[in-house]
């Protein structure tokens, strides 16, 4: 474990928005809790980053092996129309990106999520089906290693 990672903290406005799943090699695995769409975020384990090119080269890499290993699963997992991947930081300065599975019945289709409904927080029954979808990705052979495949 390296000094900047030691040093992460999720951010404040994440931690409350948003329920933990689990780590990959990079990136702090999240679900927004907010049932309208599956809204998972990926949050990299570096102190003081807001940007990607803040990121090693490295890290860099992972995060983008990261991100299309979530997108990809969450596609075949929740049968997604199309998969809507950002990062924007307007509110949260902390680097995270956004990977929500968009249905063309989704409350906000086909536009942006962001304040388009409120927030419906997710049933403690809901988290239990989704942990249970989502801990196949965590057991998965990328959550073992932090090279690049």
């Amino acid at each position: 474990m390296d000094e900047l990672e030691l040093e992460f903290e999720l951010h404040p406005q994440l931690a409350q928005d948003c329920i933990l799943l689990g780590d990959f090699p990079l990136c702090r695995l999240l679900l927004m809790n907010d049932a309208n769409y599956p809204w998972f975020i990926l949050v990299p384990r570096r102190a003081g980053v807001s940007e990607i090119y803040h990121l090693s080269v490295e890290d860099q890499v992972q995060l983008m092996h990261e991100s299309s290993f979530l997108a990809e699963n969450l596609a075949d997992i929740f049968a997604a129309r199309k998969m809507n991947v950002a990062s924007l930081g307007n509110m949260v300065p902390q680097l995270h990106l956004h990977h929500i599975v968009r249905y063309e019945s989704d409350a906000a289709w086909p536009g942006p999520v962001w304040g388009r409904h409120p927030a419906r927080a997710y049933s403690d029954v809901e988290v239990a089906e989704i942990r249970q979808k989502i801990d196949v990705l965590m057991s998965s052979e990328m959550t073992r290693t932090s090279e690049p495949a």
